[in-house]
């Protein structure tokens, strides 16, 4: 072959690279699309699209609004005058009503016998948070309401250099009468009870609170407002409980709850929930 018919083949060679290049670039193969979502992706992509979340508020259901109410005044503690009340009084949490917009603090909201399959959730929950802590601060339990999942480890604590005890009982669990050392603590594992565990401090007369343990991941407290959220819930029919310490039950249908129907990748707003006032004991 001449020289010129061998240059001949060779730019044509190339031309023919650069046109599939140029090919390529405009009309992609379907194979360099964007591919479906796999694994992990997809499987929280599934989760996703199959639950959805509740939310409402617990309101004061009266125009006039319960007074705050002083358990302790400054300075004036009977008992430990150095840390408790020292700087602040101590004030009762046992019914504490925004009154700007009635919103009822201290609530648990939480769903009963939940249907569908949680049991990623619970893991999740638990694994993000495999302890939660209920500490003895100030002379005061905090926080005051506190939710946990029957695999979550609870520790009891006090961040106060004085003794204090923690005593409570319910219908599942035994109960514990033990002493808590000066900036000491005790950890246990309780089984879920059916209503809240109030706490008490047999040393410091006034403090009280409560703890409530769940088989399942979906409960959550009223926050100062009244608000609360349960995000994660598998679609379907459920049924929700807001309970509060002053009238017990405050939605209808006692320990069975009200029914909410709970649809996927949707926030279900169960609006005001009521404190019935006639109930307040």
């Amino acid at each position: 072959m001449r020289w010129q018919d061998r240059r001949f083949a060779l730019d044509r060679s190339k031309n023919l690279v650069w046109l599939s290049w140029a090919v390529l670039l405009i009309f992609p193969h379907p194979a360099a699309a964007s591919p479906p979502a796999t694994g992990l992706l997809a499987t929280c992509l599934v989760g996703q699209a199959q639950t959805g979340t509740i939310k409402g508020r617990l309101v004061w259901g009266d125009e006039k609004t319960p007074p705050a109410k002083v358990l302790v005044e400054k300075g004036k503690s009977d008992k430990d005058p150095d840390i408790c009340a020292k700087d602040d009084p101590i004030m009762s949490r046992e019914l504490v009503v925004d009154p700007k917009n009635k919103g009822v603090a201290y609530g648990f909201a939480y769903l009963v016998l939940p249907t569908g399959d949680f049991a990623q959730a619970a893991r999740d929950l638990v694994g993000k948070q495999p302890k939660v802590v209920l500490d003895q601060k100030s002379c005061e339990f905090q926080p005051y309401v506190l939710p946990l999942h029957k695999d979550q480890t609870l520790v009891i604590k006090s961040s106060d250099p004085k003794n204090h005890n923690v005593r409570f009982a319910g219908f599942n669990n035994p109960g514990i009468n033990q002493v808590v050392a000066p900036l000491g603590q005790l950890q246990v594992k309780l089984v879920p009870d059916r209503l809240p565990l109030e706490l008490h401090c047999d040393i410091h007369s006034w403090m009280k609170g409560y703890l409530m343990v769940f088989d399942h991941p979906f409960f959550t407290t009223t926050g100062t407002d009244g608000s609360f959220q349960i995000k994660g819930i598998p679609a379907g029919e459920q049924n929700l409980v807001v309970w509060q310490e002053k009238v017990g039950y405050a939605t209808s249908g006692g320990g069975k709850g009200i029914p909410v129907t709970v649809r996927a990748g949707e926030v279900t707003d169960v609006g005001v929930i009521t404190l019935d006032t006639a109930k307040v004991k």
